[in-house]
C-alpha cells in the first residue's frame, strides 16, 4: 500500500462543480483531475516546475476542454502533477516528487501526464485530462495499467493549454472502464452516439510486435485471438510496417543516418521517424519557450535539463523536410487503412523501468520506445492504449491506431473488443 493517500498524485486539490447537473449528461456523478498544464481560472498553470510557478501568474480562465468535461456533468477535484515542461515520458519530478505507480510501486509511472495516469489506476478519479505530444497519454496509461486515448492531431482545442510542440501537441485523456472513456471523447471530440462499429482489417505490425521484450502470446496473440472470436480471423492481416513506411515516405531520407542504418535493436525508417519528431519538437518548444528558458535558467531535473537546454540550442535545420515527412506518412498510412482500418502495435517497447534508472542505461528503450510513439505522433493519427493485465507483476499494453478523423470508430473498436481482451489475458496468462 501506498504512503501517501493520494500517490503524489495532485498539485492542488479543489472542487470545481460541474456546470450542468442534468442526469442525461454522459458523464454525470463521475469526478475527474486535470494536468497541470490546462489553465484552471484562479490557479497558477505550473507545467511540472517551480520556476515556471513562480514567474507567471493566476489563470484568468479555465481551458475550454476543461469546461467541456465540466459542461458534460463531471466534477473536477484537482490539478495533477507532471514532468517538467511537459519534457519528458518518465514520469519523475525532482521537485513535487514522482507520483506513485499504483501497479508497480518501484517503478515509474510514465510521463509527463504522470499525476493524470497514476489518479485513474489508483481509482482516486473515475477519468483525468492529459496532453500527449510525444508519448505523454499513452505511456503513463500503459504503465499504470489504465487505458489511454491520444485522439487525432487537433482534434480537441488546445486553447488554454501551455503548448510544447504545436505540431504534435493533443489533449488526451485516461480511464479504467472503455465506455467512460467513449463517453469523454464525445464531449470532447463533439461527436454523435454511434453504433458498433466492425473494422474492415486489423493490421498486426510483426516488425514492431519484435521490437517489444514482452513475449507475443502475451502480446500480439492476446489481441489477435481477442478479434478472432468477436469479429473473425479473416480481418486479421500482418505486415512489416518498417519498409512500407521507408518505402512510402521518400523524405525519410534525410533523417537516416549511419548510426540509424547499423542499429540492430530498431528499424531504421521508424529510428528515423522518430528524428523527425524530436527534431520539429526541439524547433517548436525553443520557439514557445526559449527566452522564458535564457532569461530564468530554471532548475530542471537530470535528463529534462539536458533535452531542454538541446532544444534551445537547436538551429532548426530540416524543418522543411519535417513537414514533408508528416505529409508523406500521413497519406501512406491513410492509404493502408482506409476508412475502418486498424493498425496494432505494442503501445511501448516492455514494462515500465525501474525508479531512478540511470537515463543512460535506458537509451535503447527509450530510442525503441520513440519508434512505436512516433507513428501516430508524426502521422497525426488517433491512438489507444488498452492494458493486457500483468506479465512478471508489471503491466502490459497494447496499442489500435486508426486514421485522422476516426475517433469515434476506434472508442467504439475498444468498447468491443475490451471485455473479450480480459478474458483472452487471464486464459493466456495461466
Amino acid at each position: 500500500m501506498a504512503r501517501d493517500p493520494d500517490y503524489g498524485a495532485f498539485t492542488d486539490k479543489f472542487v470545481l462543480e460541474p456546470t450542468s447537473s442534468a442526469h442525461d449528461q454522459p458523464l454525470h456523478g463521475l469526478i475527474f483531475a486535470v494536468k497541470d498544464i490546462f489553465d484552471v481560472e484562479g490557479y497558477v498553470t505550473g507545467f511540472g516546475n517551480p520556476d515556471w510557478a513562480r514567474t507567471h501568474s493566476a489563470a484568468t480562465s479555465t481551458a475550454p476542454a476543461v469546461l467541456a468535461v465540466l459542461g458534460g456533468g463531471a466534477t473536477c477535484v484537482g490539478k495533477t502533477v507532471m514532468d517538467e515542461m511537459a519534457y519528458s515520458i518518465n514520469g519523475e519530478n525532482i521537485h513535487y516528487g514522482t507520483p506513485i505507480n499504483p501497479c508497480a510501486p518501484d517503478h515509474v509511472p510514465g510521463g509527463s501526464s504522470s499525476g493524470s495516469a497514476v489518479a485513474v489506476g489508483a481509482k482516486l478519479v473515475d477519468f483525468s485530462i492529459g496532453t500527449d505530444t510525444g508519448g505523454s497519454v499513452r505511456v503513463p496509461a500503459s504503465y499504470c495499467g489504465i487505458l489511454g486515448f491520444r485522439p487525432s492531431h487537433d482534434a480537441v482545442p488546445s486553447a488554454g493549454v501551455i503548448p510544447m510542440a504545436q505540431s504534435f501537441d493533443t489533449v488526451g485523456w485516461f480511464a479504467r472502464d472503455p465506455v467512460i472513456l467513449s463517453r469523454i471523447g464525445r464531449i470532447l471530440l463533439q461527436l454523435p452516439v454511434m453504433g458498433p462499429a466492425k473494422p474492415s482489417q486489423i493490421i498486426i505490425a510483426e516488425d514492431l510486435f519484435q521490437l517489444s521484450i514482452i513475449p507475443n502470446d502475451r502480446l500480439g496473440q492476446v489481441l489477435v485471438k481477442s478479434v478472432e472470436k468477436i469479429y473473425g480471423g479473416h480481418i486479421v492481416k500482418h505486415m512489416v510496417l518498417g519498409d512500407y513506411v521507408r518505402e512510402r515516405v521518400p523524405s525519410l531520407k534525410h533523417f537516416m543516418s549511419k548510426e540509424i542504418k547499423e542499429q540492430e535493436y530498431n528499424i531504421p525508417s521508424l529510428a528515423a521517424l522518430s528524428n523527425v519528431l524530436r527534431s520539429l519538437q526541439r524547433y517548436e518548444f525553443k520557439d514557445n519557450h526559449g527566452e522564458w528558458i535564457t532569461a530564468v535558467k530554471p532548475e530542471l531535473g537530470p535528463g529534462i535539463s539536458e533535452r531542454v537546454w538541446e532544444a534551445v540550442r537547436t538551429t532548426g535545420e530540416n524543418i522543411d523536410a519535417c513537414h514533408s515527412v508528416k505529409t508523406e506518412l500521413q497519406a501512406a498510412l491513410a492509404t493502408l487503412l482506409q476508412d475502418f482500418g486498424i493498425l496494432a502495435i505494442p503501445t511501448v517497447p516492455g514494462p515500465p523501468p525501474k525508479l531512478q534508472t540511470d537515463p543512460t542505461t535506458l537509451e535503447i528503450f527509450r530510442a525503441k520506445a520513440f519508434s512505436l510513439l512516433s507513428i501516430a505522433g508524426v502521422s497525426g493519427f488517433c491512438q489507444v492504449s488498452i492494458p493486457l493485465g500483468m506479465y512478471e507483476n508489471l503491466p502490459v499494453a497494447v496499442s489500435l491506431l486508426a486514421k485522422q478523423g476516426s475517433d469515434a470508430f476506434l472508442l467504439n473498436v475498444v468498447e468491443s473488443l475490451y471485455g473479450t481482451l480480459k478474458e483472452q489475458v487471464e486464459i493466456n496468462g495461466k
